[in-house]
């Protein structure tokens, strides 16, 4: 049974179909993404929200916080919070909710594709028998994922995860992170820089937002072996993107395989153009099953809010 608060919810930007029907269905839905002035649209609604809906991509600028007096929830279609300002929701006693757990084992699923595609030239090849070049030329070697040296910056939900796939390849799994986890078997570099050294491959898992912005630089890069592969499924702030374009562009590094960029959806021109490049559009969770499930964890926690229960999902 809701209780007497007001069920208002502003929808930030598109969600799957069926996600939209049921906040539809049981909520009076302002779609924030579909107004010609949005200022103007919250100034006439703005104080009879009381929750908001966003997806990880896209968070919610402060400016529109602010016009939010009444907010009490942000339910975000994902994991990503660096487009949220924490600090302020903290101040003005705004719960944060995510969809943990549900995207792990598909991201994880991705890190393992970028890096068997990136090693194995898996699209370059593709491309070049569609082309018909197999019928004048041989291809060339690539180079074997099995036993090598595997770095995860990041050792949460979707690094263990990662780390878990890996060891069915025979790698010889490290990490880096914020402390050590004892209960993993792993080497633990308290420093980036040293595990890059110890690399052949870095698979870049770790959250996004102010505290990792631009952790992996010149300095990472550098220290990786000139044989060295960058998979980034975390989020494109993490990496400095000029800084990893230099490193492939004079060979610092021998290739990347991404699936965050720093200004999604543009995506230089200079990656592009790189044939050692793997690219996605952000689609590491992009699964049905995976989708479905996220969808139905963001209806449960706003309607865990409006019912006044504990959030299955809030973030401290």
């Amino acid at each position: 049974m809701m209780t007497d608060i007001p069920h208002d919810v502003l929808l930030m930007a598109p969600v799957m179909a069926n996600l939209l029907e049921r906040l539809e269905g049981d909520f009076r839905l302002h779609r924030l993404y579909e107004q010609d002035d949005p200022h103007a649209y919250l100034a006439e609604h703005g104080g009879a929200i009381t929750a908001l809906v966003t997806r990880g991509d896209v968070g919610v600028a402060t400016p529109v916080l602010e016009q939010l007096p009444q907010l009490g929830l942000i339910a975000v279609f994902g994991v990503g919070t660096d487009g949220i300002d924490l600090d302020y929701a903290r101040r003005h006693g705004i719960a944060v909710t995510i969809t943990s757990g549900a995207l792990t084992e598909d991201v994880a699923d991705m890190a393992l594709g970028l890096l068997l595609a990136t090693a194995r030239q898996l699209c370059h090849y593709d491309r070049f028998v569609r082309a018909g070049r197999w019928l004048q030329e041989a291809p060339g070697l690539t180079t074997r994922v099995s036993g090598k040296r595997l770095g995860i910056f990041g050792m949460g939900n979707i690094g263990r995860a990662i780390a878990q796939r890996a060891a069915g390849f025979d790698m010889r799994i490290q990490y880096a992170s914020r402390r050590r986890h004892s209960s993993l078997p792993y080497a633990y570099y308290p420093d980036l820089p040293a595990l890059a050294r110890e690399s052949d491959f870095l698979i870049v898992a770790v959250a996004g937002g102010k505290e990792t912005a631009g952790l992996v630089d010149k300095a990472v890069f550098d220290a990786l072996p000139n044989h060295a592969l960058v998979i980034n499924i975390a989020r494109g702030s993490v990496v400095n993107q000029p800084d990893l374009i230099a490193a492939l562009q004079s060979g610092a590094i021998a290739g990347a395989g991404l699936d965050v960029y720093a200004d999604e959806p543009q995506v230089p021109a200079a990656l592009l153009a790189m044939e050692q490049v793997v690219l996605q559009p952000h689609v590491g969770s992009g699964t049905h099953e995976t989708r479905q499930k996220m969808s139905d964890i963001v209806f449960a926690n706003v309607s865990a809010f409006f019912n006044r229960e504990p959030l299955p999902h809030a973030i401290e």
